[in-house]
C-alpha cells in the first residue's frame, strides 16, 4: 500500500469549510502516480492506461488546515484491467473512499490488452495489507 500525506489548502475547500467534492478525485489521482511508473513510457502511439470507471464514496467531511493521508493500493487484478483503492484520512478517521478502474490499453488496435506477468507483479506489491492480491 502506498501512503501520502498533504496538507489541505484554502482553496480546495468550499462556502461550508469543508473539501468541495470535486477535489477528492484529485487527490485519489496523485495518489495512484506512483502506479504508473511500472508502465514505464506510456505515449498515446503505444500502450498506456485508461480509466474506465471511478466510483467514490464520501464518509466525513475534511476540513481545512488539517494533514490527509491519502492510502492508495490494488484491489484486484484482471486479465486486462486492474482496481486501484482509495482513501482518504483525517485526525485518523476513514473521510472518504473510492475505486479506480484502469485498462491497459493499445492506442494502435484501440483495444485492451493484457497485463504481462511481470506488470502483475508489479502491482502486486503494492495491494492492501489486509487484502492482498496474487499476481
Amino acid at each position: 500500500m502506498l501512503e501520502q500525506q498533504f496538507i489541505v489548502r484554502f482553496y480546495e475547500t468550499d462556502a461550508l469549510g469543508h473539501v468541495n467534492n470535486t477535489v477528492i478525485p484529485g487527490w485519489f489521482e496523485t495518489g495512484r502516480l506512483p502506479i504508473f511508473d511500472f508502465f514505464g513510457d506510456m505515449a498515446p502511439d503505444k500502450r498506456s492506461l485508461i480509466v474506465a470507471r471511478l466510483e467514490v464514496d464520501y464518509v466525513k467531511p475534511v476540513y481545512f488546515g488539517k494533514p490527509i493521508t491519502v492510502k492508495t493500493y490494488i484491489a484486484r487484478l484482471g486479465g486486462s484491467s486492474f482496481d486501484i483503492g482509495s482513501e482518504v484520512w483525517q485526525d485518523g478517521e476513514l473521510c472518504a473512499k473510492g475505486i479506480n478502474v484502469m485498462v491497459y490499453f493499445d492506442y494502435q488496435t484501440q483495444k485492451a490488452v493484457p497485463l504481462t506477468a511481470e506488470l502483475r507483479e508489479k502491482l502486486a506489491t503494492v495491494s492492501h495489507p489486509e487484502h492482498p492480491v496474487e499476481p
